[in-house]
C-alpha cells in the first residue's frame, strides 16, 4: 500500500538542522503515527512521503516555506513585565500561551527579560530553519472512519 491522503502512516525519523545537530528523533522509541493529508506534519515532508510504501527510506530537505515558515520579526515584541501577572520567575526559553490579535491561541517564547520588560517571540522555534529529515516508513494503512472524522490517528 502506498502513502496517500486518508492513510495512517507510521515513520521512524531523525530531524537535524543545517549544522547536523539533532532536533528531534524517534530513535529508541515508537514510530510517529500521523494521518496523511491532515496537515499534521510539515508540508514539505508530507509531500515527499506521498507515494512511498512500508520499508522505504528517504532523506528530505525541507525549506522554511514548506516547514515552519519564515521568521517574522513582527512577532517579536517587548511587553511590560506586568503582562505576566503573578508569574515572578520569568526566564528566557519559557513558553506561554497568549491570545493573538484575532483571538486565536498563540504560543510565545520568552527571549529576553529585564527588570521592567519581557521580550517575547511568537515565531515557531524552527521558523526560518532548513529542516533535514532521515525517514523510514514503518507502515501504511487505511484510516478508520473515526480517524477521518476526528482528523487524527487513534
Amino acid at each position: 500500500m502506498t502513502i496517500s491522503d486518508k492513510h495512517v502512516v507510521s515513520i521512524h525519523y531523525k530531524l537535524t538542522d543545517s549544522a547536523g545537530e539533532v532536533i528531534d528523533s524517534s530513535d529508541g522509541g515508537e514510530p510517529m503515527n500521523y494521518l496523511h493529508g491532515s496537515g499534521s506534519i510539515v508540508p514539505g515532508l508530507e509531500q515527499e512521503l506521498t507515494g512511498k510504501s512500508a520499508g522505504d527510506q528517504l532523506q528530505v530537505t525541507v525549506p522554511p516555506g514548506l516547514g515552519y515558515g519564515e521568521r517574522n520579526e513582527e512577532l517579536v515584541q517587548v511587553v511590560p513585565r506586568e503582562a505576566f501577572g503573578e508569574v515572578k520567575d520569568i526566564e528566557p526559553g519559557m513558553r506561554f500561551q497568549a491570545s493573538a490579535e484575532n483571538g486565536d491561541a498563540q504560543v510565545i517564547t520568552v527571549s529576553a527579560v529585564s527588570d521592567t520588560d519581557v521580550t517575547v517571540d511568537g515565531n515557531h522555534p524552527l521558523a526560518g530553519q532548513v529542516l533535514h529529515f532521515d525517514v523510514t516508513v514503518d507502515s501504511v494503512r487505511e484510516a478508520s472512519q473515526s480517524e477521518l472524522d476526528h482528523g487524527h490517528v487513534h
